[in-house]
């Protein structure tokens, strides 16, 4: 059967106007800032900017049709997203960033009419921001979900809950939250966590410091927030009880797979800078270009970025099938968030001093996807995973063999 790698012409005509839209109207604003969400004022020009989205029609391009989004598939994003990307506000202009997009996606899935009327549409609209709460300190829940230790405790007509969370984006100035807790078992225990919906507003919910960390272009933040029994009533429990980590893989595969595609538009505007640096740079009794050392650099960077757009490709069209992609995504993140550090690492130093300089936006952009390679599962976890995926598979193997 035939492979089309082709996009609809509908889809063509979206990402020529994203990729105008957010080098002409949003690349200005992220370079007058430096790149700081929070200098440039936060939901203030978030609002400002959706709204020029809105009138550019691209807003929202993941977010179902019924709720004022283009309801692309996973596959579809991909060159939108990597277009709105280029800009590190991009994603916040179009309403496809993290933590917001992942929770569009998951709540299109799993909610209930009621729950997306009341928390999906707002969202999808831009009209409120959401946040993911379920990182926990040490011993807590983190590279491990199965160390939850937040806890929801069954009373009349709903639940309380305990717990102390961190690293939540967007937390502080989100509308609401969701809210993974235990709700039977213990900590290590592989099941028995439920995700509850709860407005920010929530007596015993309350927002904490923010942790400084080297990205500044997420907004909201990333903060410590505490719940001290904050009462969630049985209808804003999100999916089934006790099932919360069968439904934490409908949100982290696919969004795995759009921060590929968010970070990849920002490393391929750090290699456009530095491709056009050493075009023109004369040195060395010619152009920097020419030199074999500086045509490696970019050579390499172009290769990681066709590489991480195969993965990506293979990732989503697992996705969109409506399998589990869980290696597919492993193999694709792993990559991308090494690869896509290389390209804004090598763009640097093919600027020479202007790279490491605040004269260009390489630095702000190599801080940006720095972290990358932990957010969303560290390296060496996913590597873990998909090891232990193959030499599964081969025992599985040898064991029917001998049978």
């Amino acid at each position: 059967m035939a492979i089309d790698l082709t996009y609809d012409p509908d889809v063509e005509k979206l990402i020529d106007r994203t990729r105008t839209f957010t080098r002409e109207h949003v690349l200005p604003i992220e370079d007058r800032f430096a790149g700081n969400i929070a200098d440039a004022g936060g939901d203030a020009l978030r609002i400002e900017m959706q709204a020029a989205a809105k009138d550019a029609g691209v807003f929202a391009p993941h977010a179902p049709v019924e709720y004022g989004g283009h309801g692309l598939s996973m596959s579809d994003r991909a060159p939108v997203f990597e277009a709105a990307g280029y800009s590190l506000f991009g994603p916040i202009a179009l309403n496809l960033g993290a933590p917001d997009e992942g929770n569009v996606h998951m709540l299109a899935h799993i909610a209930s009419a009621a729950q997306k009327e009341q928390f999906l549409a707002p969202l999808a609209r831009g009209d409120v921001r959401s946040a993911f709460a379920m990182t926990e300190p040490a011993p807590g829940a983190g590279s491990d979900p199965a160390a939850l230790t937040t806890a929801a405790e069954r009373v009349d007509g709903g639940w309380k809950i305990n717990g102390h969370k961190w690293f939540i984006t967007g937390a502080d100035g989100a509308g609401f939250f969701i809210i993974m807790a235990r709700t039977s078992g213990a900590p290590g225990d592989r099941g028995g966590a439920t995700m509850f919906l709860a407005p920010a507003d929530t007596a015993g919910i309350t927002v904490g410091r923010h942790i400084g960390t080297l990205d500044k272009a997420m907004i909201g933040g990333h903060c410590e927030v505490f719940f001290e029994n904050a009462f969630v009533p049985d209808e804003n429990v999100l999916g089934a009880v006790d099932e919360g980590f069968a439904y934490a893989q409908v949100r982290l595969g696919p969004a795995r797979m759009t921060h590929v595609m968010r970070w990849l538009g920002a490393s391929l505007r750090a290699h456009d800078i530095a491709v056009a640096q050493v075009a023109r740079r004369e040195g060395f009794g010619g152009k920097l270009g020419d030199l074999g050392m500086v045509q490696k650099m970019v050579a390499d960077n172009e290769i990681d970025i066709a590489a991480t757009r195969a993965l990506l490709t293979v990732a989503c069209f697992e996705l969109d099938r409506g399998g589990h992609a869980s290696n597919e995504t492993s193999i694709a993140k792993t990559f991308a968030a090494e690869a896509i550090f290389r390209i804004v690492d090598r763009s640097i130093q093919m600027c020479g001093g202007l790279g490491v300089s605040d004269d260009l936006p390489l630095a702000r952009l190599s801080r940006e996807v720095r972290p990358f390679r932990v957010y969303d599962g560290p390296s060496e976890v996913h590597r873990w995973a998909i090891a232990k995926r193959t030499i599964g598979a081969a025992k599985r193997a040898a064991r029917e063999a001998q049978s």
